[in-house]
């Protein structure tokens, strides 16, 4: 048995900045992907994924039922013949595990399920999120449901506000173009949760909080508007801006042996680079306007493009 796919997400502007109402821009990444299937002889991933699975059915039936029920019956049923999670999205690196998990199991078990070819009304997407952030929060400790709605629609999300969002369309690539976003693996596993709490623990400074409404928010805003409007010089800008702010304000977020690495792009010009997610590890996200120089500068990481302009 092997049920749909769901694909992997990048947001590629809004980490952090969501959670205290900035915009944020999320889209697929088709490159990874996940599906729910059972085999006959179960690998070792299998088996604890297996195992998790069992303890998130168990967390799904204290979800309150006004918001969302599920066939838990069912669900119980499928792992206890040993349904799991067969993922290649790799976990702690920003791209939405979790997130394609989620969407998964709520495509097969939910009840009266809102599906992706109905009329996704602004309610009807905030509805979901509320869903997807509350079945999340099992993996992340908060969530905002965002990686989970992205996998499951599979379209890009615009985020405008906290209640306001809405599936949008992103400016065509341009396979000639030299301009690229890329991830850059930083070889380390991240985790969601030290880093949301070190976030929030830095925004009860008001400092920092300043910080984050006139910097912060400000340029991830700009970036967003750039990049739907198509405008490359402007977006470029802001994103060496967002880079800088980010260098000096998210520190601990960035892993120590990649400090100097940021610094050195935004002195060059050669690339900008960014959080992917919460950071402390996984992905980092790169922003170049010729992806042959930044390839040369960064030849001792692998890169994949994800996007061209």
């Amino acid at each position: 048995m092997k049920g749909p796919l769901f694909y992997s997400k990048i947001l590629l502007f809004g980490e952090y900045g969501i959670i205290k109402d900035s915009k944020g821009l999320s889209i697929p990444y088709n490159f990874y992907n996940g599906a729910l299937k059972t085999d006959e002889n179960p690998s070792d991933n299998a088996i604890a994924s297996n195992k998790s699975l069992k303890r998130f059915a168990d967390y799904l039936e204290h979800i309150d039922d006004a918001l969302v029920t599920f066939d838990t019956a069912s669900l119980k049923k499928h792992i206890e013949a040993g349904m799991y999670f067969d993922s290649s999205i790799p976990q702690g690196y920003g791209v939405g595990s979790s997130g394609a998990l989620v969407a998964a199991i709520y495509d097969k078990y939910a009840f009266d399920k809102i599906t992706v070819l109905e009329n996704l009304t602004r309610e009807k997407l905030l509805k979901l999120k509320s869903i997807f952030s509350e079945m999340e929060s099992f993996f992340h400790g908060k969530s905002s449901g965002l990686d989970p709605l992205n996998s499951y629609l599979s379209i890009p999300i615009l985020i405008n506000s906290k209640d306001n969002i809405e599936a949008t369309g992103i400016p065509a690539q341009q396979s000639e173009g030299n301009g690229a976003v890329f991830l850059l693996d930083s070889g380390i596993i991240g985790e969601t949760a030290p880093m949301v709490s070190l976030f929030m623990e830095n925004m009860k400074q008001e400092g920092f909080r300043s910080m984050l409404k006139n910097q912060f928010i400000k340029h991830t805003d700009a970036c967003v508007d750039d990049f739907l409007k198509g405008d490359v010089k402007s977006l470029f800008r802001n994103t060496k801006q967002l880079s800088k702010v980010v260098l000096s304000h998210f520190k601990p977020m960035i892993p120590q042996q990649f400090h100097e690495l940021w610094k050195k792009g935004i002195e060059t010009n050669e690339y900008y680079l960014k959080l992917c997610g919460s950071g402390g590890g996984g992905y980092i996200l790169g922003f170049t306007e010729d992806i042959d120089k930044a390839k040369q500068a960064l030849a001792d990481y692998k890169l994949e493009v994800v996007y061209n302009f």
